[in-house]
């Protein structure tokens, strides 16, 4: 009942956004990678094949489908939705646009849209839903900041999970299948996960690998659970047995470079004000080079319908930080003396600033060498 809140309150906020804009219908595009801005309006979570939804300023919205099973899926799952099953989703949509006439139409995301679609979208002059689809989905109704909440409760218990996992003689997926057993159990649907385990040689995180874990390596990971289609992350660190002085005061840079990013967060700033405040204190530690894009992809990210979405915190990221925004603010990049570490915590941001979501301690976690495994 409390996913159906949030779905009807998602529709209700975006035909308020299409009469703003002055629009008749949007189409939206979606597939089993990314599908944030189909959900946005479907409320459906494709898992195989691709979907378009056209929406119109009524509330009317009609699904397609390529895939027979989504599509008894979706009849179940969201039976509120005229559902159709087609070999052709591009053409049957496209007739169905047909139909409505000389209307106003926007279609996105622009990036992402099948080329037929994108190809009528510029034929046609449809306006791009990109930009609405854009502000929706970042900043949030208090109904879906309550589900990214209960989310981030699972993160820290998923993570307890996986530190409790680590040990030496065990393989990187024997830990990932932990957690996912954990939270498959607790109503997840769905977790983006990504693991590193090693020194030096370990650049950044990846899926698993088999890899065996061994005393002295730091083990890293982000876990991003699912709750009713609303992602949270966490990012952190633990060594196998003792920590290193090394390791302890590389760790420290970390901590120090998260803290300054949490606190910058307030509404009115930048993105970039953000990720700015987390690389400056590797630069005042000597470490400027290892937050360029040779070493670290981003300093955080926005969160929700999808694990990593916009805004994307980055010094060349003008995006305005606002209130009812959910991120994770994560300095996650390599040190030339110890190898790759992570530390990040999800927020929400308030009216004063940040509401952090993740209650992990912030340190690096020790887990003795002489736990083996079993």
């Amino acid at each position: 009942m409390t996913a159906r809140r949030v779905a009807d309150t998602r529709r209700r906020r975006l035909i308020e956004a299409m009469k703003d804009a002055g629009l008749d219908a949007v189409v939206l595009y979606g597939n089993a990678w990314q599908n944030d801005y189909l959900r946005y309006a479907a409320d459906f979570g494709i898992l195989e094949g691709e979907g378009i939804a056209v929406v119109t300023s009524d509330g009317e919205t009609t699904l397609y489908l390529d895939d027979s099973f989504e599509a008894d899926r979706a009849a179940v799952e969201c039976p509120g939705l005229d559902t159709v099953v087609t070999d052709d989703i591009v053409a049957d949509a496209a007739a169905a646009i047909e139909r409505l006439g000389n209307r106003r139409i926007a279609a996105g995301p622009k990036r992402h849209l099948p080329y037929g679609l994108a190809r009528r979208r510029e034929e046609n002059r449809f306006d791009d839903a990109t930009p609405i689809l854009d502000r929706l989905l970042m900043i949030k109704a208090e109904e879906e900041l309550q589900a990214v909440r209960r989310a981030a409760r699972l993160a820290d218990e998923g993570y307890a999970v996986f530190r409790n996992a680590a040990r030496v003689g065990r393989k990187d997926y024997e830990l990932i299948a932990e957690i996912e057993a954990f939270f498959r159990a607790n109503g997840v649907d769905d977790n983006f996960m990504i693991i590193g385990a090693g020194g030096l040689e370990v650049r950044g995180m990846a899926p698993p690998s088999g890899k065996t874990l061994k005393a002295g390596d730091l083990v890293t990971t982000e876990l991003t659970p699912c709750v009713d289609g609303y992602y949270v992350q966490i990012c952190r660190t633990l060594v196998i047995g003792e920590a290193s002085e090394a390791q302890k005061k590389a760790f420290a840079v970390y901590h120090e470079a998260m803290i300054a990013g949490i606190d910058a967060v307030r509404p009115g700033i930048t993105a970039a004000d953000i990720a700015k405040a987390e690389n400056d204190v590797f630069r005042r530690h000597g470490l400027g080079d290892y937050v360029t894009s040779e070493y670290t992809r981003v300093r955080g990210h926005g969160l929700g319908l999808f694990p990593d979405t916009k805004p994307h915190i980055l010094e060349d990221v003008t995006t305005t930080i606002e209130q009812g925004m959910s991120l994770i603010v994560h300095p996650n990049t390599y040190h030339p003396e110890v190898g790759y570490m992570v530390l990040g915590d999800s927020l929400i941001v308030t009216g004063e600033g940040a509401e952090v979501l993740t209650t992990t301690p912030r340190e690096l976690f020790s887990m003795a060498a002489d736990r083996r495994a079993a």
